[in-house]
């Protein structure tokens, strides 16, 4: 595996994040809280995998950059799709900065056993972590499949 493999791995981990996030959704509305908590713990889990890999894709990335080089991978896109893009990005990045309390507190309240506050909480922080999840894939084809820079 080299450097240039990390996002890719990193787009396929926030994949499977969406589909567990799905099934464990799936689930709860059939009232099936066994394969929902299955779910949502192994979706909670690829996301910090996720994270380790794409702190550790910045990181290399950063390492390997010379002096005054760009640690960000440049959008190739030009026009509306530009603007879309960055929307897209600016709020993926400002949402996964908030489910990254969101998602540890809603856990917390269902391990507790407070299911009520669990509750509350999930149907604010789900709709979130499920777009942060979704876009994450989104800027990942958007950057190295779509729209890669020249």
């Amino acid at each position: 595996m080299t450097l240039d493999d990390i996002p890719a791995l990193n787009a396929g981990l926030n994949a499977l994040a969406t589909a567990l996030m799905t099934l464990g959704f799936i689930f709860i509305r059939q009232k099936n809280e066994r394969s929902h908590r299955t779910c949502m713990i192994s979706a909670g889990v690829v996301s910090a995998v996720f994270l380790v890999g794409y702190l550790t894709h910045k990181a290399l990335k950063g390492a390997a950059a010379g002096a005054g080089e760009a640690i960000h991978t440049q959008f190739g896109g030009e026009g509306t799709i530009r603007i879309v893009y960055y929307v897209m990005l600016i709020t993926h990045v400002i949402l996964a900065m908030a489910i990254a309390y969101l998602v540890p507190r809603t856990f917390y309240l269902a391990f507790k056993g407070r299911y009520e506050d669990h509750k509350r909480w999930a149907r604010f922080t789900y709709p979130i972590w499920y777009y942060v999840s979704v876009t994450g894939v989104l800027v990942y084809f958007f950057l190295y499949r779509w729209w890669p820079a020249a």
